[in-house]
């Protein structure tokens, strides 16, 4: 049995099918680990959402901004963004039945000896303490007052944690870190202006896996979500978001051997100018 981790389709169904097909995905033995973000911005997020909803026995995923945001727009909170691509899951016929199963996804897991997460952790949270919180999370997204939660999610307020937080800061805080965080202050503070590369990175800020004092160290930690990043594979954070839909690669890393599959998407190029990337 083999355990491909992929990062962010983003409604890029079309990649996302010629990638099982490069790694010879077996639905009967192999498992995927999806690192969120499933939807939006790509041409195809139905189909995406659809596939993985039906493959769900041979997946594990995690949710991601996008997914969230899909989430809260579909319950009224939010808006509609003009590059935004969910309006066909809005629409669908059975897109009630795939938001129902995906909000009850979780935000972490851990398993075969990795956990994984769509952004990140702080350095101050364990593995066990960072899943206990995205538990607290994922009780308010499954719960009867799933709607109340969803609209108070937006805002990047408060930006340091404490044990002491609570209510809707805490989760709010939570789901920033988990879904959002790219980097830190160099005193601890959530930094979630700067979404670029490293080598541009305002000399006060520090990406996240490189702060100091991380007590998470030991387990790696597979994410997504930041494309400007790229791949970025060392001993104890293997980041995977190649950037497909701004015309990079989807990437899969096979967790028995870290042997790591890219298919370039030129065809998502188009998509990256009309953004200004």
């Amino acid at each position: 049995m083999a355990i491909y981790a992929i990062g962010d389709i983003q409604g890029c169904f079309e990649p996302f099918q010629q990638l099982l097909r490069l790694i010879d995905f077996n639905p009967g033995k192999d498992t995927l680990w999806l690192t969120g973000d499933l939807v939006n911005r790509g041409p195809q997020s139905l189909d995406v959402l659809r596939w993985v909803f039906q493959h769900q026995d041979q997946v594990e995923m995690v949710l991601g901004n996008h997914d969230l945001h899909l989430l809260a727009v579909s319950e009224g909170f939010g808006k509609l963004h003009r590059d935004d691509t969910i309006e066909d899951i809005l629409n669908a016929a059975d897109g009630k039945v795939l938001l129902d199963w995906l909000r009850c996804q979780p935000m972490m897991l851990e398993g075969q000896g990795y956990a994984m997460v769509h952004a990140g952790l702080l350095p101050e949270w364990t593995i066990s303490k960072a899943l206990r919180l995205a538990e607290e999370v994922e009780f308010g997204l499954s719960g009867t007052r799933y709607r109340e939660f969803l609209g108070r999610l937006y805002g990047n307020k408060p930006t340091r944690w404490t044990d002491d937080l609570k209510g809707v800061d805490r989760l709010r805080l939570i789901v920033n870190v988990m879904t959002r965080m790219r980097f830190l202050t160099r005193d601890g503070e959530l930094d979630l202006s700067y979404k670029g590369e490293l080598e541009g990175a305002p000399a006060n800020l520090v990406p996240w896996f490189e702060a100091p004092g991380r007590r998470h160290g030991g387990t790696p930690i597979i994410c997504g979500h930041w494309s400007a990043l790229g791949v970025h594979l060392d001993e104890d954070i293997l980041a995977i978001d190649s950037g497909c839909l701004w015309g990079g690669n989807l990437s899969a890393l096979r967790l028995n051997d870290r042997q790591l599959f890219s298919l370039p998407c030129p065809a998502y190029r188009e998509i990256a100018l009309a953004a200004g990337r």
